[in-house]
């Protein structure tokens, strides 16, 4: 039955590939259509007040400096907005202001689409800072790698054009992905009984005649944008394990599904761009090879049990169900918990800190390779890079100068591809390396044991990839977690969108290559396996040694 429940989700989702696919590559071809209709009377004024009215396209170093200039101004403002937050509006609790390096924090999270959350969202902002910094960045964020991986899909598509104007994208993204998305989702959600409302907290007298304060805001808005987004941050502390953020089995699907759905239709669309259906098909499949690999390893982990619950004669007959919702089981838990993490949302309906050793490699694993799926569009453009590494590698083997999309890849591009692979270990395994060696890391963690090293090892692989879930026993709201790992997700947020959109420039200026008979094909089943293979690879060489000394070594010792 918990099988049938995953294999319904996956089907589902597979549907929905082909028309969100096409839809996208519609919005961002630049290409006469009916959503021109639908949306550009909205869009015209925005152009006219940005004084946006040729749209000329933009080169790589326009590109990202537009978007970087854009994300400066933005945390600048919700920086002073939660600094102040109890002089402002819409605060009826009349929370205070928050602290100096947690602002920090939360800013750049929100701004890196991390959502990396060392508060509780309902005891922490008002509600003001809920909807004008929180729900604000979480569409902003999620606008700008979108536009960042529409940009990347024109530059080693197209031929001898740009990649693109960041601000046209920007707001394209907004008016005709996220913001209709998020609309309809949101009043699903109200619908399905997920709160909407500016309300303060609800005084209650409880059986016993006790007083309890129940939280309760704009919930559902937040929600829709939070996994549309790939965002993750909760308006509750315990996030969508939370009844009102994740009311019921359907609540849960629909959110699956907002969170997945756009990371899984762009590889369609960049077939689209790329006039070949077969090669976003290529692409979508070896991801969901390396998606269904975890998902069948958490849900065997945790469907089995606790390895010493289970000596002691307790049943095990429901799994482990230490940090999870009964009204989700292990079948539902096991796939928010691998969508979460390979689409890097951040969101989770248990706690991860729970999870059996074997479990929690699931969700460590995925952040680590940072491609399955992935956030949105940094999961496509980084599952691009491995491609174009794996055909440089069978170019070695084969030798000949190995090509991508009718572009020769050489020198220049594999430096840039190396540094946006090995930034990634870089900024996880130092931080942690420097959390376990020092007292101000090691006061943070609350189990000494294998599972403290996992814990650290997994606050700043969630960081580095964007991702914002927790092994939550970790103490992190102290200056030392909240300044480490905000750092950490701007390099794991800016390095690799930078090298790739360097990549995509370096790519557009090259001569088109017709195909001939001695053409490496990317468009069959032989590399798909070569693609998952290199990714395997690498994340085995990078990371298996963090891997062996966290959940595996603590598997081994309550075996």
């Amino acid at each position: 039955m918990g099988i049938l429940q995953i294999a319904v989700v996956i089907v589902i989702l597979v549907l929905l590939v082909k028309p969100m696919g096409t839809y996208l590559y519609n919005v961002f071809s630049n290409e006469a259509n009916r959503t021109d209709r639908w949306f550009s009377f909205i869009e015209r004024p925005i152009f006219a007040i940005i004084g946006l009215k040729e749209r000329k396209g933009m080169t790589w170093k326009t590109y990202a400096a537009s978007f970087i200039a854009t994300n400066i101004v933005l945390v600048a403002i919700s920086y002073l907005i939660l600094r102040t937050q109890s002089f402002l509006p819409l605060n009826p609790n009349g929370i205070g202001n928050m602290e100096e390096t947690l602002t920090f924090n939360t800013v750049i999270s929100f701004m890196a689409n991390t959502n990396l959350q060392h508060y509780s969202g309902e005891s922490g902002l008002s509600y003001f800072s809920q909807m004008a910094v929180i729900i604000m960045m979480m569409f902003t964020s999620a606008a700008t790698g979108f536009s960042v991986a529409i940009a990347f899909i024109r530059g080693i598509t197209s031929k001898g054009e740009t990649i693109g104007n960041f601000f046209e994208d920007f707001v394209k993204a907004h008016t005709r992905v996220f913001f209709p998305l998020a609309f309809l989702v949101t009043m699903l959600l109200v619908a399905l009984q997920v709160p909407q409302t500016l309300q303060p907290t609800l005084t209650v007298t409880t059986l016993e005649g006790a007083e309890q304060q129940i939280a309760i805001g704009p919930v559902a808005a937040l929600e829709s944008i939070k996994h549309l987004g790939t965002n993750g941050g909760g308006f509750f502390g315990v996030n969508s394990a939370h009844p009102f953020e994740n009311p019921s089995a359907l609540t849960n699907v629909i959110e699956i599904l907002s969170m997945w759905t756009l990371s899984a239709a762009l590889p369609y669309t960049f077939g689209l761009f790329a006039k070949n259906r077969k090669q976003g098909w290529v692409i979508f499949s070896s991801m969901m090879i390396l998606f269904v690999v975890f998902l069948s390893l958490i849900y065997a982990a945790e469907s089995n049990g606790n390895p010493v619950m289970n000596r002691l004669g307790i049943d095990a007959s429901q799994g482990s169900m230490e940090g999870k919702e009964v009204r989700f089981g292990i079948p539902q838990s096991a796939l928010f918990s691998t969508v979460t993490t390979a689409a890097t949302t951040g969101s989770v309906n248990n706690m991860h800190d729970t999870l059996t050793p074997l479990g929690g490699i699931t969700p460590l694993a995925l952040m680590m390779m940072n491609c399955v799926f992935g956030g949105k569009g940094v999961g496509l453009v980084n599952m691009l890079m491995y491609a174009i590494l794996a055909v440089f590698l069978a170019g070695l083997m084969v030798g000949r100068t190995p090509e991508f999309l009718g572009r020769k890849i050489e020198a220049r591009e594999m430096k840039l591809i190396a540094i946006a692979i090995l930034a990634h270990p870089l900024i996880i395994l130092a931080p942690t390396a420097i959390a376990l060696a020092t007292d101000l890391g090691r006061a943070g963690i609350t189990n000494p044991t294998y599972h403290g090293i996992s814990q650290v090892l997994y606050e700043y692989t969630s960081s580095a990839a964007n991702n914002g879930s927790g092994f939550e026993g970790l103490g992190d709201n102290t200056p030392f977690w909240n300044i480490t790992t905000g750092l950490v997700m701007l390099f794991g947020r800016y390095i690799s969108m930078i090298a790739m959109l360097a990549v995509a420039g370096s790519l557009l200026r090259k001569q088109w290559v017709p195909e001939t008979i001695g053409t490496f094909r990317t468009d069959n089943r032989l590399f798909a396996g070569i693609l998952v293979g290199t990714v395997l690879i690498i994340g085995a060489l990078t990371f298996l040694p963090g891997i062996v000394l966290g959940p595996v070594a603590e598997y081994l010792t309550i075996r």
